[in-house]
């Protein structure tokens, strides 16, 4: 009896710590529910598929070449040339959880963006894999324009108007599917040199553009003007398309794999097809970065992700375009060198000295400025 009695002073201060726990425990409670149904204005950003231009690949499923050249001699490869890609997780119909979110902040290989980067309002999935499917033939075309042009195989470039900016110098002067010719009598074989020679001409001071329509020969003075921003740049408003006329037949074939990103890969590799001896010395190589029919190596999204996904697949060296190197210093995995390259050139550089075990100490890193 007595232990009852001596608890009875003590009753009245229970109930309050208990109220104050379930008070926690409720607001708790409520907090997880409605996290749990506001929506996450993220994506995660991780490590995807990992695929070596040099090997075979499932398509339709059955085990194909990844790049194929039927009809022209090829050599044996050794190693790898790997291409790497990044998975995202979510979008606006099926977000990742808060949870997937958190833990993606503390995982260095994931990167956590804003859906909008990702899928602009506006945009739905489809939309956004139907771009990349876009981008990764194109993507694919130019590749094989700078490894043919490195092998020093004759090929055509037709580039047509494809559209004409509002407003721009060449509204209502040139018209969609024009085949131009020459800009200040000077032609081209690539986009770049097209670019290139209204740069040239500057802003202000009219152009002779020399146009094909319909079979005819047309010649236009069009006044380039600047675009706006850090770096003006004087163009002459319109979007070109390029069609690339090739001696030999490349197939590079690869399902559910969007983006340009894979470009310069995919270069490299038809090359070390087409060549005696192993680019990469039999080494384990990957790389990213896009590719212009002149070589020129640009820039591209989910680096930091496509690194650790080169480590995942074994690969000790990786071949970053150089605009990328603000991403890249600081955040390498363990185990991977890094070689900073801005042209095709680079890159072939790059491999020799890693084949070779020369020279590498005089090839471009990313560092610290």
């Amino acid at each position: 009896m007595a232990l009852f009695t001596d608890t009875a002073p003590d009753s009245p201060r229970r109930p309050r710590r208990n109220r104050a726990g379930w008070i926690i425990l409720t607001v708790a409670i409520i907090g997880v529910a409605v996290v749990a149904f506001v929506p996450v204005p993220y994506v995660v950003e991780q490590p995807g598929p990992v695929f070596n231009t040099l090997s075979d690949v499932e398509v339709d499923g059955k085990q194909v070449p990844l790049i194929e050249i039927p009809g022209e001699k090829t050599y044996p490869t050794d190693g790898t040339l790997d291409m790497l890609t990044v998975s995202v997780a979510g979008n606006r119909e099926y977000p990742p959880s808060w949870l997937a979110v958190a833990s993606a902040w503390f995982d260095p290989s994931k990167a956590v963006l804003p859906i909008d980067e990702i899928y602009p309002v506006g945009t739905t999935v489809e939309d956004s894999n139907k771009q990349s499917a876009v981008d990764m033939t194109n993507s694919q075309q130019e590749a094989i324009a700078a490894a043919l042009s490195d092998l020093d195989y004759p090929f055509t470039t037709t580039l047509t108007v494809s559209t004409t900016a509002e407003g721009s110098p060449a509204a209502g002067v040139l018209k969609e599917g024009d085949v131009v010719v020459s800009v200040n009598g000077k032609k081209f074989q690539f986009l770049e040199q097209l670019q290139a020679a209204v740069r040239a001409n500057g802003a202000g001071k009219a152009a002779t553009v020399v146009v094909k329509r319909a079979g005819k020969e047309i010649t236009e003075k069009l006044t380039p003007v600047e675009t706006t921003g850090a770096t003006p740049v004087p163009i002459i408003g319109i979007g070109v398309g390029v069609k690339y006329d090739f001696p030999i037949d490349v197939k590079i074939q690869l399902q559910n794999v969007g983006g340009p990103s894979a470009g310069m890969m995919f270069a490299l590799g038809i090359i070390d097809k087409l060549t005696t001896g192993e680019l990469n010395g039999g080494k384990n190589v990957a790389g990213t970065g896009t590719i212009s029919g002149q070589g020129t190596v640009g820039p591209i999204g989910g680096i930091r992700q496509k690194m650790y996904g080169a480590v995942r697949a074994g690969a000790s060296y990786f071949l970053a375009p150089s605009e990328n190197c603000n991403e890249v210093v600081g955040h390498v995995p363990d185990g991977l060198t890094v070689y900073s390259v801005s042209t095709l050139d680079d890159s072939l550089a790059a491999l020799k000295a890693i084949s070779t075990g020369k020279g590498a100490s005089a090839l471009a890193t990313c560092s610290a400025s």
